[in-house]
């Protein structure tokens, strides 16, 4: 039996049922060993080890003023670094880019302890690389930026063509894990992942406020999407939300443990023959009598789709919802769609409570308390903190919290009086 969490991460009762939180967010003392995130991932990419074994980066200058020399202590200079690093935040920032953030292989985003969004140019591009993960960042109003030289590497720059404007470009990339981050307002997809990108793992994120929110596959044609292989799991898809909950061209998805709110078209749609394994998700249709059903086959005559294996398995359709399966309901068909075993969807309540940010909705954050390394808290802090388009709720501070963040400032002025070492140690 699945016990149910409390806000107070010291309690014995906050086990949810949904690993990988529970693989980590029970320990009281978590923040003194962030790098046990990377043993916690699941799915498709549950061997995206990020920045694990290497040193820790912390990202204390929110500006991004040079897309060429990126500034030490920027998020722009710490991800084309050749090196694994585990990226964490000095403070709250807006990062405002100007341009795509293309990240270097083997590097971990770690948001924990801080409210950070990113938004602007590009946004993040992970093309041609391996072993990344992103957790827990604000990452919304993505627009196109380009037709100009951007540095993916502290030895290579390169002439960049009209971004799409996503949230998160996955191209030709593999073991990448993505969790607890909250997007949305962006001008292409939120999530994209094409030309032959597997290995994925999509988790405990919150989307919000778009049309198109995930693209999986280049095209139907593009051969090399078909051994794809994508998790979707303990995800919410929210409010104002219109289609591709994903998208799927050719591959093996899993769509596992998720929540999906109201649609306003469809939430899983696909073409080029996308094996689809649907188990344990709670679809809630739209009050539109035309738009009930979860699944599309986009621009494919049934004759061409009754033979993809799509199926529904344990799901709970509410309101009116229902699932159009075809192929075969042979288990063989799904071994490669197949990641993680699926809860029941009874419990998706309890199995998607803290998707999002984390931080948002609860107190103990684990501000980033490192070895004396750090700087001034950034004048963008806090801009977006109570802002409920973005995160889905309000971020609650406590008393403890207020005084942790005097003591850091303090510690931070007199350490930064004394040094000017480098964010890297």
């Amino acid at each position: 039996m699945l016990s149910y969490t409390t806000n107070d991460q010291s309690s014995s009762t906050c086990l949810t049922g949904n690993p990988i939180d529970d693989c980590w967010r029970c320990d009281p003392n978590w923040q003194l060993n962030r790098q046990r995130l990377a043993d916690c991932a699941i799915g498709f990419g549950q061997y995206a080890l990020g920045g694990k074994g290497g040193r820790y980066y912390v990202v204390t200058d929110s500006s991004d003023h040079d897309s060429v020399n990126p500034t030490p202590g920027t998020l722009r200079y710490a991800v084309i670094q050749s090196e694994p690093l585990w990226i964490v935040f000095a403070t709250n920032m807006l990062i405002e880019l100007k341009q795509e953030l293309i990240f270097n292989s083997y590097k971990t985003l770690d948001g924990r302890g801080a409210n950070v969004h990113i938004i602007g140019g590009g946004c993040i591009t992970l093309q041609y690389i391996n072993n990344v993960i992103i957790h827990n960042i604000h990452i919304h109003h993505c627009y196109q930026a380009g037709e100009t030289n951007i540095r993916s590497s502290p030895t290579h720059y390169g002439w960049r063509t009209k971004s799409d404007g996503d949230g998160i470009s996955i191209f030709g990339a593999r073991d990448i894990w993505i969790d607890h981050c909250s997007l949305s307002h962006c001008k292409d997809g939120l999530i994209d992942a094409v030309m032959g990108s597997t290995g994925i793992t999509i988790s405990n994120n919150y989307f919000s406020h778009h049309n198109e929110v995930m693209l999986l596959g280049h095209s139907d044609d593009y051969l090399p999407d078909t051994g794809m292989q994508v998790t979707i799991a303990f995800n919410i898809f929210g409010q104002k939300l219109i289609q591709r909950m994903p998208r799927c061209r050719r591959g093996y998805i899993h769509v596992v443990n998720n929540d999906f709110t109201m649609w306003e078209m469809y939430a899983i749609g696909g073409s080029g023959n996308p094996t689809i394994n649907s188990q344990g998700n709670r679809y809630i249709a739209p009050y539109n009598h035309n738009a009930k059903e979860v699944t599309k086959r986009v621009d494919s005559s049934e004759e061409k789709w009754r033979g993809w294996n799509w199926r529904s398995e344990g799901d709970i359709l509410v309101n009116g919802a229902y699932f159009v399966a075809s192929g075969q309901g042979l288990e063989v068909k799904y071994e490669k769609a197949y990641s993680v075993e699926p809860k029941s969807a009874a419990y998706i309540d309890q199995l998607i409570l803290n998707a999002g940010v984390l931080g948002s909705r609860h107190n103990n954050v684990g501000k980033w308390a490192g070895n004396g390394t750090g700087a001034d808290f950034d004048s963008n802090s806090g801009v977006f903190e109570d802002y409920d388009e973005y995160s889905g709720c309000q971020r609650a501070y406590s008393d403890y919290s207020i005084h942790l963040t005097f003591l850091t400032t303090l510690f931070i002025s007199l350490f930064l009086h004394g040094t000017a070492n480098s964010v890297l140690f």
